[in-house]
């Protein structure tokens, strides 16, 4: 099985990060929502979400996929954070699957992961880079970095995801089961 960490701070996005976890686990994969610290956090609009564990408790497991949701200020403590930046720097090395969403990109970017790549980001971020070929599309692969726009963009994003993970067979059933 499939394993897969998704990170959260205090002000992601819940949205994103709700909609990922949730569509992944419909997919049968092992996800696993590590907070930045121990305990209950404050998403970007003030809903107190309870990750699985610590980012400390998991750092040395290995995972298939990492996956940052995006908001504010939660992108920019993921981007201060060194376990975060050294993390996407070992997966990468590993040629392990990496995602973000929103202004999470703009962390990709710190880790020096989308120099000359192509991605997509909430409009506005990373513009002020021209070593990234910015997109406008939902969802962007480049390799093994994909992106995705924002919270408009979640649902498909995650769909994506477990299709990058599990086949367009098992994406299909996920999203019959959601009723788009």
């Amino acid at each position: 099985m499939k394993s897969v960490l998704v990170l959260f701070a205090e002000g992601s996005e819940e949205l994103e990060a709700v909609t990922i976890v949730n569509i992944l686990r419909r997919a049968g994969l092992a996800v696993t929502l590590a907070g930045l610290q121990d305990g209950p956090l404050s998403g970007a609009r003030n809903i107190a979400i309870l990750p699985d564990t610590s980012l400390d408790k998991v750092l040395q497991l290995d995972f298939d996929m990492v996956v940052l949701p995006g908001g504010q200020p939660g992108t920019d403590r993921l981007k201060a954070d060194p376990r975060v930046i050294a993390l996407l720097k070992r997966m990468a090395k590993a040629g392990r699957q990496i995602a973000a969403i929103c202004a999470a990109p703009t962390v990709l970017a710190e880790a020096g992961l989308l120099d000359g790549r192509q991605a997509t980001c909430y409009p506005g971020y990373l513009k002020d880079q021209p070593s990234i070929h910015l997109k406008p599309s939902a969802v962007v692969e480049d390799g093994n970095i994909i992106t995705s726009r924002g919270p408009g963009t979640a649902m498909d994003f995650a769909l994506y995801l477990v299709e990058k993970l599990s086949g367009k067979a098992r994406r299909d059933e996920v999203e019959a089961g959601l009723v788009r």
